[in-house]
C-alpha cells in the first residue's frame, strides 16, 4: 500500500506522516507542497522524498493520498486526486462552503474511489465507550448535551489559521465542526435547527476573524447540544484544543474528556510545558481505518457525506451570526 501526503500547510501532516509510517505494509512514498519552501522544510526534517508537485506525486500511482492543504485548496486537490483514480482522506473542515464540498463528493463518486473526512475523534477510546454505551441503551434517553471544543488560537501553530479567506473562518470553522460530527454520530440523528453567537473579544488587536463563539444545535430527535467552540486558552497552554462533553439522560450527567490520556510535562531550561499523551492514539487509527478501506474496497466509517454535513452545521452558524436567527437545516 502505497499513501502520499498531499500539502504540510496542517500542523497535523507532521503527524500523519509518524502514522504512516508505522502501519505494517503502508510506504509513506513522500510529500507535495505548492509552497517550495514549506515542502523542502518537512522533506529535510522527516527525511521524506519531495516530489515536483501534486501531479507528478499522482503520476507515481499511489494508492491514496491525505489532503492536508489550507481548508479552502481541499476541492483542488481532491479533484486532483479523483482525476487520477487516487482515494483520498482528506482534512476537516472538508470544504469552506457547501457547494465546494459538494464538488467534492461528486468528483469522487464519479471517479469511484473512497472520500474520507479526517475526524479522529471518531477513534478516540472515550468516546468511542461512550457511543457503545449510548447504543446499548444503558443510559437512557438523551436530553441534552454541553460540550466545548475550547484551545489556543492557532496563529502560532499555522498562520494561516487566522486567515478568512484560506480557513473559512476563525474558531467557529475550527472548532465547531469536530462536535459537529461527534454529536450526529453519538446520536444517529441530523441538526434540524442551528442558532450561534460569536465574537471578537479575545485577541481583537490581532485577527480579524470570531475568536469566542457559541453554537446551539437543535436534532430531529428533538435533543439540544451546545457548543463552546472559543480560542479561550492561553497561546501557552500546553495543548492546541481539546473535546469535552456533559451528556445529560434520564440516567444522571455522564462526563467524557477525549483528551484526558496525557501527562504535563514541565522543561525547566526553556520554562514551557506541554502534554505528554500516553494512552491511545486516535490519529493512528484513524490512518489505518483508511488504509483498511481501500484495501478491503469498501467505504470508510467515516465518509466525504460526514465532512459534508459538519460543514452545513458550521455554514448554518454562521449565517445565525449574520442573522441573529435560527436557521432551519
Amino acid at each position: 500500500m502505497r499513501i502520499g501526503i498531499m500539502s504540510f500547510a496542517h500542523l497535523h501532516a507532521e503527524a500523519y506522516i509518524q502514522n504512516l509510517r508505522a502501519i505494517p505494509g503502508v510506504e509513506m512514498i513522500g510529500l507535495a507542497d505548492d509552497q517550495p519552501e514549506r515542502g523542502q522544510r518537512f522533506a529535510q526534517q522527516f527525511e521524506a522524498n519531495l516530489y515536483p508537485s501534486y501531479e507528478a506525486m499522482l503520476s507515481d500511482q499511489p494508492d491514496g493520498v491525505i489532503v492536508c492543504s489550507e481548508n479552502s485548496k481541499h476541492r483542488e486537490l481532491v479533484e486532483l486526486a479523483a482525476s487520477a483514480g487516487v482515494h483520498v482522506l482528506s482534512e476537516k473542515p472538508l470544504a469552506t462552503n457547501l457547494p465546494d464540498a459538494q464538488a467534492m463528493l461528486d468528483s469522487c463518486q464519479q471517479a469511484k474511489i473512497i472520500l474520507m473526512t479526517a475526524f479522529p475523534m471518531r477513534f478516540s477510546v472515550p468516546l468511542l465507550e461512550l457511543k457503545q454505551t449510548l447504543d446499548r441503551g444503558d443510559l437512557g434517553h438523551v436530553y441534552a448535551y454541553n460540550t466545548t471544543n475550547q484551545g489556543q488560537m492557532p496563529i502560532n501553530h499555522r498562520r494561516w489559521f487566522v486567515d478568512k479567506e484560506l480557513a473559512g473562518g476563525g474558531a467557529v470553522t475550527d472548532h465547531t465542526i469536530h462536535l459537529a460530527d461527534i454529536l450526529r454520530w453519538l446520536l444517529n440523528s441530523e441538526v434540524t435547527e442551528v442558532y450561534a453567537q460569536a465574537n471578537r473579544i479575545m485577541h481583537a488587536d490581532t485577527v480579524e476573524v470570531e475568536t469566542g463563539g457559541l453554537v446551539m444545535l437543535t436534532f430531529a430527535d428533538g435533543t439540544f447540544a451546545s457548543i463552546d467552540c472559543s480560542w479561550s486558552k492561553p497561546l501557552n497552554y500546553p495543548t492546541w484544543g481539546g473535546l469535552k462533553m456533559e451528556l445529560i439522560s434520564e440516567r444522571g450527567l455522564t462526563i467524557v474528556d477525549a483528551f484526558s490520556q496525557n501527562l504535563t510535562v514541565y522543561n525547566q531550561a526553556s520554562g514551557g510545558h506541554h502534554w505528554a499523551y500516553w494512552g491511545s492514539d486516535a490519529n493512528q487509527t484513524m490512518l489505518e481505518e483508511f488504509v483498511q478501506a481501500i484495501q478491503e474496497e469498501r467505504p470508510p466509517c467515516v465518509t466525504g457525506q460526514d465532512g459534508y454535513r459538519a460543514v452545513e452545521i458550521v455554514q448554518a452558524a454562521y449565517q445565525s451570526i449574520k442573522t441573529g436567527q435560527p436557521i432551519m437545516i
